[in-house]
């Protein structure tokens, strides 16, 4: 045990005595493979979930070195392998720089957004006072490599694709942006750590309760705008083949599609838990003493309700059937937006009153 406290001390005073640039670079390394080694993870529990919802078994084949105890766990490594492999074909008649460029400019804000991420009260890579203003303009950018995608593949099905794409992430855009307006309006700040202890009280001081259709909202919009069932009609293989990435193959299909897509299913159940469930606060705070440890905040909090919303992203996909292309619409344009400008209008009305957060 002593070698362990001192191998610990160790490590310690070399972190302490590394220069600044390279304990920022390191970390942001740290952060950026665990979200690639969630994303592999996730394809696996994804499988797994969906198959104990339909009695099924689920990637049971694939193992690390032949041991049994861990079938089907390699599955996710062996998907990638198998992607790295593959051929990359651009199409003859393709615009071959944009078609390449398409997938890292959906990538790189998928990435570039956690920056700004509180995984605790001690640790976030960069913590600026406009967290909320960066969020959502990077989210925002993702689009455009999508519409390049599609049109860059001289492909009709791929530029249907991308264009059903961008309507549809534009209407649920505007719905997610209100929708953090409300919860500026809570917090009075743009630091997503500021938001976090602004929150700080226990569940009754959490934001769910005074923005509720806020936060249905917002997880909704974040399930149209990952492309996940039931909206997922960007890829609807019945009309449009495989939608805008229908061009790509190998690790070029891997970057536009598989990885951002998981990285953003990530990235939203973390900003819901974040702005609405008191991010690394405990849900049992007020109600065990202060010094216990499960009334204690940290990161395990934040992981496990991020967790939660991946679980509800992969049990909505089980359950429902996808949405036809104007009820996605319709949707998004004529109940969410709506309900949105109404609740900020009663946002207005309680923060007059002193209601609530606005007591505070």
């Amino acid at each position: 045990m002593q070698w362990f406290v001192e191998r610990w001390q160790w490590i310690v005073g070399v972190w302490d005595a590394t220069p600044g640039f390279l304990q920022v670079t390191a970390q942001v390394v740290a952060v950026m493979l665990s979200v690639v080694l969630a994303v592999a993870l996730l394809t696996l529990a994804e499988r797994k979930v969906i198959g104990w919802m339909q009695l099924r078994l689920g990637p049971n084949r694939v193992t690390f070195f032949g041991l049994r105890i861990f079938r089907g766990i390699a599955q996710p490594f062996a998907d990638v392998i198998k992607l790295l492999l593959k051929e990359i074909i651009v199409p003859d008649r393709s615009s071959r720089f944009l078609f390449l460029l398409a997938p890292l400019i959906v990538l790189v804000p998928a990435l570039a957004t956690w920056a700004v991420m509180p995984f605790s009260p001690e640790f976030v890579l960069a913590d600026i006072d406009a967290g909320l203003l960066y969020v959502l303009a990077l989210t925002s950018l993702g689009i455009y490599g999508i519409i390049l995608a599609g049109w860059a593949s001289n492909s009709k099905y791929a530029f249907l694709g991308a264009m059903r794409s961008a309507a549809q992430m534009v209407a649920y855009e505007i719905a997610m942006g209100f929708a953090l307006v409300g919860v500026l309006m809570a917090a009075r700040s743009l630091n997503l750590g500021e938001i976090v202890r602004m929150q700080d009280g226990g569940v009754a001081h959490w934001n769910w309760l005074w923005l509720f259709p806020l936060f249905v909202v917002y997880f909704v919009s974040g399930l149209a705008e990952t492309n996940r069932a039931p909206f997922d009609v960007a890829e609807g293989e019945s009309e449009i083949v495989a939608g805008y990435h229908v061009e790509y193959s190998g690790a070029a299909f891997a970057t536009l599609f598989a990885l951002p897509e998981y990285a953003n299913m990530i990235l939203i159940s973390a900003l819901t838990a974040v702005l609405f469930l008191g991010g690394w606060l405990s849900p049992f705070q007020g109600l065990l003493p202060e010094g216990a440890w499960l009334a204690q905040g940290g990161f395990y909090w934040l992981f496990l309700k991020t967790c939660l919303f991946l679980f509800i992203f992969l049990w909505v996909r089980a359950t429902f059937p996808r949405y036809r292309y104007d009820q996605i619409m319709r949707l998004g344009w004529k109940v969410l937006i709506p309900v949105t400008l109404v609740w900020i209008a009663v946002e207005g009305a309680l923060a007059w009153l002193g209601v609530g957060p606005w007591a505070r």
